[in-house]
């Protein structure tokens, strides 16, 4: 009866009590949304292309995507595919993802979509949820504020914390990055919108900035790694502007969180790109920022070896990837940090600490080092030192210790990057060629293969062992000696 008397006390006052099922809270969250102006399609100082004069197709366009534009069209909102799908498009790439652009709120957006998550922080965004396909809603973006305090935040160099300052079409393409990714597909009646001239840059092939380069590389100092990455992906230059602004302003990236530059690390070296962005982050001095002990000793080292083992990593990651192949992130990170760590254990082994204890403390140096920069997962770097570690095992190839290392569940990865390093001439290729041949050989090659080598013998005659005889000593006894 108690149990009953408190259960109907409960429902009495549910406004009262915590929210336990996400349904109901979710409801709770579109309760307080307030109401918006729906915006009419009026474009300020804009070009818009009729179909007739571009290729883009709704037949190239996920059908997740047309369902979430329909949708908000059917429902009197303005909806836009934008950014890098329209920009593939006419490119006549396939997009890798589709972002929608609208002047409904993430509230609207909540209430609209069942299978919708609100995120983010920095900027809130809307993830319309179907299988594996995430579609991207964000509402369109302003600039400046009257209370900046409230909706927008910065750091003292310019850079955005947070921006949830909410406007129209007119507003939200001087928020956009680069002219190429701010078009505008309108699903109405099949346009594009150009506010910026960013048709006329596809054509000529070019990376601008909308407005001043200086104050949006400040604003977001990420952009500068992303105007590398859509220059090489795309087979396009950067404006000259852009190109000045690198210069001054690389130094910013420092003050990125290195969990952000994690994933545009990732974006950079393995979409199939790798040789050439690596040149060309260096030629703008963006690496050094990101792996500064690797810059270091590309700097220092006379010979091309470091930069040939960097690049020899890069062009077998890029081969894999145009073949289909999968590609593992800690064996590029592995083979970026290999020579800095090989150089602190050379340091350490000359001050007299122990081979393993140089090694261990190396690479513990390197890593650490290299996380405040760019964030490297725990068990990225668990198998980095496991690779590592498999290296100086490949020398002890008498007995039972070569069978041990092939079952290895990292044997393959520390294999593979014994072969990087007999390429680079960082390990002899007599080694690389006997472990691929163990690898080859059957059981009892294997033992064969594994027997100590017979000691040569020697063609003199041996000598005869001479043995001296004892001397018997005489025993004297008490009567005697009395």
């Amino acid at each position: 009866m108690n149990a009953i008397l408190t259960f109907l006390k409960n429902f009495a006052d549910s406004d009262k009590q915590p929210i336990r099922s996400a349904k109901v809270a979710r409801q709770k969250f579109i309760e307080k949304s307030p109401e918006i102006s729906r915006v009419t399609e009026n474009y300020k100082d804009a070009t818009v292309i009729p179909r007739t004069e571009h290729n883009v197709s709704r037949q190239q366009i996920s059908d997740n995507a047309l369902k979430v534009v329909y949708k908000l069209k059917k429902e009197g909102f303005d909806a836009y595919l934008v950014g890098g799908c329209v920009r593939d498009l006419l490119l006549g790439r396939e997009p890798k993802d589709f972002d929608v652009v609208t002047n409904a709120l993430p509230e609207e957006l909540a209430r609209l979509f069942t299978n919708c998550r609100i995120i983010g922080k920095r900027f809130r965004l809307a993830h319309v949820i179907y299988g594996r396909e995430i579609i991207e809603v964000a509402t369109f973006r302003k600039s400046g504020s009257e209370k900046p305090s409230e909706a927008q935040r910065s750091t003292k160099e310019g850079r955005i914390l947070q921006d949830n300052l909410y406007g129209t079409i007119d507003d939200d393409v001087w928020r956009r990055d680069f002219t190429v990714n701010a078009l505008y597909y309108n699903i109405r009646d099949f346009s594009i919108v150009d506010y910026v001239g960013g048709i006329a840059d596809h054509k000529a092939g070019l990376i601008r900035l909308i407005g001043d380069s200086n104050e949006r590389f400040r604003e977001d100092p990420v952009r500068m790694l992303r105007a590398v990455r859509f220059a090489v992906k795309l087979g396009f230059k950067l404006h000259t502007d852009c190109e000045q602004a690198i210069h001054l302003n690389a130094h910013l990236l420092a003050s990125i969180p290195a969990a952000r530059l994690h994933d545009e690390v990732t974006k950079l070296f393995l979409t199939g790109y790798g040789i050439q962005t690596f040149e060309m982050l260096r030629h703008y001095g963006l690496f050094e920022v990101l792996f500064p002990a690797v810059e270091k000793d590309l700097s220092l080292e006379t010979s091309n070896f470091p930069k040939m083992m960097v690049i020899n990593a890069l062009q077998n990651s890029d081969k894999r990837i145009a073949e289909g192949k999968p590609v593992a992130p800690y064996f590029l990170f592995a083979a970026f940090l290999y020579e800095p760590m090989m150089k602190r254990t050379n340091e350490k082994l000359a001050k007299g600490m122990l081979k393993s204890d140089a090694s261990f403390s190396a690479a513990s140096e390197i890593l650490t080092q290299q996380v405040r920069r760019v964030s490297l997962p725990r068990h990225l770097t668990l198998t980095i030192r496991e690779v590592w570690n498999q290296q100086a095992k490949f020398e002890f190839r008498v007995g039972a210790k070569a069978s041990k290392l092939l079952m290895h569940p990292r044997f393959q990865a520390a294999y593979d990057f014994l072969l990087l390093r007999a390429q680079t001439g960082s390990a002899s290729e007599e080694l690389a060629e006997w472990w691929t041949a163990y690898q080859k050989a059957n059981e009892s090659e294997r033992r064969k293969m594994t027997q100590p080598q017979a000691q040569p013998k020697s063609t003199k005659p041996k000598k005869k062992r001479v043995y001296r005889k004892k001397t018997k000593t005489a025993v004297v006894s008490n009567e005697d000696s009395a």
